[in-house]
């Protein structure tokens, strides 16, 4: 019979509702009309029959065997439908889908959508595979929220402290994270409180406290990491963060002071190290030029004794020459020596023989700058006749009282070379 026939799925029209033709499929509609009027006829049994208001019942309706397997035919269908439509879901791109078959792992799917057979013959698990966990040791929430059985541990020279972590660890297998341990997260919980206590165990309480915090989490990830491997977690330490490390709150304070004592300590030798690396190079220093001055001191009175010897033996030729013209040099020479570091006095042998002092010194500073320029110094007849080096003798003396005064310094001076011979 052709789709396009009129007859198809509706009854024919015999003017009474005569029974449809056997060409084609039933109407699903009539179908349903249909039930409805039978069931709504067996209730109107049940509730004894109601009249009508004429007193006329409606007649019973008969329920043919072919209608109701049909009935059930449509209805198993459906049911057998969506029991397939049930084994589709959804993998997203975070996730890793772990399909069971009668409970035993059977296939990992991917991201998308994805398909297999309806449950109790298969079933799927979804595992957030990319997704960072973290856990919590010694405290929960916040570090005032502390676990003292967790965080109490005993270094190796024997003091506790309190130790606060936490650990980040993502799936690199999901299927050994599902399968291969009951309690995979407790596992991780139970391996890091372990690494912990096995490295704090075997340093010092400072090395806990200060400077080791950053070797001490890099090595409880790669011992954690290594005691997971052993148990097949399928879990990937990612990172362990110190989140506080102190002693117990009950010696908090008398810890509290050996730290600042140590402190001062520290700082004390650093201050007394730089005063000795500021006073060590300088007392090097100035012995090292003491030791150069005392040579150059050596070396100049060496120097020194060397050309008195030379001279005095170039003088001892010289005299042995010329004894007398020698010996007057010498005299004229001393004598300038002297006299040129002394205060010269004025005598008027004209007079009572009253002696006039001059004060020369103050002379002296007075012209002071005319003595100690060279070209003053130079010429003796600009000074004055009173600041001239040498004996100063006034022009009024006769010539007979200077020789004789000549003479007699000189016979002094020769005494005196012989009391010192």
């Amino acid at each position: 019979m052709s789709l396009n026939d009129p007859q198809w799925g509706n009854r024919g029209n015999d003017n009474g509702g005569g029974k449809r033709p056997n060409q084609g499929p039933p109407d699903l509609e009539e179908l349903w009309r249909d039930l409805n009027r039978r069931l709504s006829g067996m209730f109107e049994k049940k509730g004894g029959g109601g009249n009508n208001g004429n007193g006329g019942g409606r007649p019973p309706v008969e329920i043919s065997p072919r209608f109701i397997g049909g009935g059930i035919s449509l209805l198993v269908g459906a049911v057998l439908l969506v029991w397939l439509a049930s084994g589709f879901y959804i993998v997203d791109a975070s996730q890793r889908g772990l399909v069971l078959q009668f409970g035993r792992y059977k296939e990992s799917t991917e991201s998308g959508l994805r398909w297999r057979l309806p449950y109790p013959i298969q079933s799927h698990e979804l595992v957030n595979i990319s997704g960072v966990r973290t856990l919590e040791v010694g405290y929960r929430g916040s570090e005032k929220n502390k676990v003292l059985k967790e965080a109490l541990m005993l270094t190796d020279d024997e003091n506790i402290i309190n130790i606060q972590f936490a650990v980040q660890y993502i799936l690199k297998d999901p299927v050994d994270y599902v399968f291969s341990n009951r309690m995979p997260d407790e596992a991780v919980m139970q391996s890091a409180e372990t690494a912990i206590r096995e490295i704090v165990g075997k340093n010092k309480m400072d090395f806990v406290l200060y400077e080791g915090r950053e070797q001490i989490a890099v090595k409880a990830s790669a011992l954690m990491q290594d005691i997971l491997d052993r148990y097949k977690t399928g879990i990937l330490i990612s990172k362990v963060t110190m989140q506080n490390a102190q002693p117990p709150e009950q010696v908090q304070a008398a810890f509290d002071d050996a730290v600042k004592a140590g402190q001062d300590r520290e700082r004390q030798k650093n201050e007394g190290q730089a005063y000795a690396n500021d006073v060590i190079p300088k007392a090097r220093g100035t012995a090292a030029r003491l030791l150069q001055e005392a040579d150059g001191y050596k070396q100049r009175l060496i120097a020194t004794a060397e050309g008195d010897a030379s001279r005095f033996k170039q003088i001892n030729t010289e005299y042995a020459k010329a004894p007398e013209v020698t010996r007057s040099r010498m005299y004229l020479e001393t004598m300038q020596q002297v006299y040129s570091s002394t205060s010269k006095v004025m005598v008027d042998a004209k007079g009572q023989g009253n002696l006039l002092y001059l004060p020369l010194d103050k002379l002296l500073q007075a012209s002071g700058a005319l003595i100690s320029s060279p070209a003053s110094v130079g010429s003796s007849a600009e000074m004055p006749a009173q600041v001239r080096s040498g004996p100063v003798v006034s022009n009024d003396v006769p010539p007979q009282v200077a020789e004789k005064a000549d003479v007699r310094s000189r016979d002094a001076l020769r005494s005196r070379d012989r009391e010192v011979r």
